[in-house]
């Protein structure tokens, strides 16, 4: 039996770090906690190391498509792929910044949305038998999608939607937002929002592709909001800790052997939400 390995993106700090501090006492097998930053990176597996816990490290910034490919080599080479992948990494602009929101839906999209997928597309094909894959989107996802049109909520909902449709629908979304023309076009008001509705719809044309490409595997996909989090991101007035904000997560990555469910869902405290 090859050692199993779980694999964190953006982990040096915030909900990250909680994942990968509760997945050391967890999880049986490596647990890689990776950051853009090598030092930032280190100095967080230093800090684990202090508390008793063993993670290791491995550099890999989901904006950077060679970092990315580099690590997916890695983790095929040695482990022959994946156990565990839970997508973190993210960003968001603080509500009071005056940057111009086509921009701010640019970045937060290539981020959020365009660089999760780019993680999806080279780590869900060495993804193991009896993986779980983990997007870590927001309850924010529901909200956008409520503001979105008609035609998009049905869309965004809908059981035949492609991974090439939605791909064209985010590019849509950001074309539109340069323009000023994205409430016209039927999107919400939230660059954030509409990133994590791509996440959730996401994991969900996903979870389908994997059950009718690899129906024996036992593949678990779903996407989570850990709650609103007291992080660098969130701000310090959110109600949960970080520690808190790593259950959803962690309860899907850990779902146990021989589970068919949740799998292509929008989970919150451990409950399939509507979405």
């Amino acid at each position: 039996m090859s050692t199993r390995v779980a694999v964190v993106t953006g982990s040096n700090k915030g909900i990250g770090l909680a994942i990968v501090r509760v997945l050391c006492k967890q999880f049986e097998g490596d647990v890689y906690l990776t950051a853009r930053d090598v030092g930032r990176g280190e100095d967080a597996v230093k800090a684990l190391s202090s508390e008793g816990l063993k993670a290791m490290f491995h550099q890999l910034d989901i904006n950077d498509l060679n970092s990315i490919k580099t690590a997916a080599a890695y983790f095929k080479g040695k482990y022959g792929g994946v156990d565990i992948l839970i997508n973190n990494a993210g960003i968001a602009f603080k509500v009071a910044d005056t940057t111009p929101f086509g921009v701010q839906a640019e970045v937060t999209l290539k981020t959020n949305f365009f660089a999760t997928r780019d993680m999806l597309t080279h780590f869900l094909p060495i993804v193991k038998a009896g993986g779980r894959v983990v997007n870590v989107s927001s309850f924010v996802s529901a909200l956008a999608l409520k503001k979105c049109s008609s035609e998009l909520q049905q869309r965004f909902r809908s059981e035949d939607l492609t991974e090439e449709e939605l791909v064209a629908l985010m590019e849509r979304f950001v074309s539109e937002a340069k323009k000023g023309e994205h409430k016209e076009g039927g999107w919400p008001d939230s660059a954030y929002g509409t990133s994590k509705v791509g996440v959730t719809a996401l994991s969900m044309v996903l979870a389908r592709q994997v059950s009718k490409q690899r129906p024996n595997d036992g593949i678990l996909v779903n996407a989570c909001c850990p709650g609103w989090v007291r992080t660098d991101m969130a701000g310090d007035k959110a109600p949960k800790s970080p520690e808190e904000g790593a259950i959803t997560p962690v309860y899907l990555a850990l779902l146990p052997p021989g589970a068919t469910e949740p799998h292509g869902k929008f989970v919150s405290d451990k409950q399939v939400q509507p979405w």
